[in-house]
Parts: C-alpha cells; sequence; structure tokens
C-alpha cells in the first residue's frame, strides 16, 4: 500500500513539475511531511533528489516543441548552482517549524504573484 501511495504522489509531483514547468517541490515536501510522515529536513532533500530526474525528462519534452535560448538556460543554471549549494547549507541552520513558516511564507507570495 505504502508503495501506491508514493507512486501517487510521484505522478502529481511529475504533473506540477511537466505541466507549470516547476513546481513539483511545492506538492512534494506537503505530500512527504503529511502523508508518509517524513520529517522536515528530509522532506525537503528528499524533493530535490526526486526533482531532478523529472526536471530532466520535463526539460526533453519541452525542447522538443519550444527554442530554448540555451545562453539563459547557462547563466541562469549556474545562478542555480550556487543558489542550490547556498540553500542546502543553510537547510540545517532552521529548525521544522521555522523552515515550515519560511516556506509557507514563499508559497503565499508565489501565489499572490500569480493570482494578481
Amino acid at each position: 500500500m505504502k508503495k501506491i501511495i508514493f507512486i501517487l504522489i510521484g505522478i502529481i509531483t511529475g504533473f506540477a513539475n511537466g505541466f507549470f514547468g516547476a513546481g513539483g517541490g511545492t506538492i512534494l515536501v506537503p505530500a512527504l511531511e503529511k502523508f508518509i510522515n517524513i520529517d522536515t529536513h528530509k522532506s525537503h532533500a528528499t524533493s530535490i533528489a526526486v526533482i531532478l530526474p523529472l526536471t530532466i525528462i520535463s526539460l526533453f519534452m519541452y525542447s522538443k516543441n519550444i527554442k530554448l535560448d540555451w545562453n539563459l538556460v547557462i547563466c541562469i543554471s549556474i545562478g542555480g548552482i550556487c543558489g542550490g549549494y547556498i540553500g542546502a547549507r543553510f537547510l540545517n541552520k532552521f529548525s521544522g517549524k521555522i523552515l515550515h513558516k519560511i516556506f509557507g511564507i514563499f508559497i503565499i507570495i508565489a501565489s499572490l504573484r500569480m493570482i494578481l
């Protein structure tokens, strides 16, 4: 039964990543915590590990139909790698409770930007 739940969470996460071009982590982190009872730090780390293969398949599908600006992709990737390193170093500096608040604020701000 657990594997079925894992696969369903994966399908929903993968759909969000493929459909929106990102955002799978906004589904996966809360799902890991709520339905699988993984602690906050481990759910964030697991989300990052899972998002990589989802992103690769989404990139492959997108690049078949959309001409990407690879210079832009490379520049943003360099910044993303630096930011990802810094973020991963900071992850363990905060308690799970603080991470929930930071993550929640991020989601609210992103939602408001989309709506407005």
